[in-house]
């Protein structure tokens, strides 16, 4: 079984692979210095210890919601590297799309965000669009007679 040459390498000789790996990385940083930072904020921690913020109960359903979305980047960071390339790349395309429609919405959400939050969201809608752009563009090997 022949197999048509693919580019796995892109710009600075990284991988594809580990590239996708490590903007999973770098956005999950993202996502929970922000959550840190928010603990800081003293009208938002004054939300978290009443269990009401901006009008979200903060109910065991809201928040297994919220773990299943804080882990879908967590678990891409292993995902992009052990899953088979073609697996991954649409791992990629539908966990990138996922997480960057989030954060864009929550930037809709409550009040408006805080000029900190604007920032990590900024970078986090960068990284998580990126890797789309990334995964969309990945050249997988596929079989000569497929």
């Amino acid at each position: 079984m022949q197999t048509t040459t693919t580019t796995t390498t892109t710009r600075g000789g990284m991988d594809t692979a580990t590239r996708l790996s490590l903007l999973w990385i770098f956005a999950s940083l993202n996502y929970l210095y922000c959550d840190v930072l928010g603990l800081m904020d003293p009208g938002l921690l004054r939300q978290f210890l009443t269990g009401t913020v901006e009008g979200i109960e903060m109910s065991q359903g809201f928040l297994l919601g919220a773990a299943v979305l804080v882990e879908i980047p967590i678990a891409m960071v292993v995902l992009s590297r052990l899953l088979a390339p073609a697996a991954s790349r649409w791992a990629n395309v539908v966990a990138g799309s996922v997480m960057t429609v989030v954060q864009l919405g929550s930037l809709f959400a409550g009040g408006g965000p805080t000029a900190y939050y604007a920032f990590f969201s900024a970078l986090e809608i960068a990284a998580t669009a990126y890797v789309v752009l990334t995964a969309w563009t990945w050249r997988v090997a596929v079989p000569a007679d497929a």
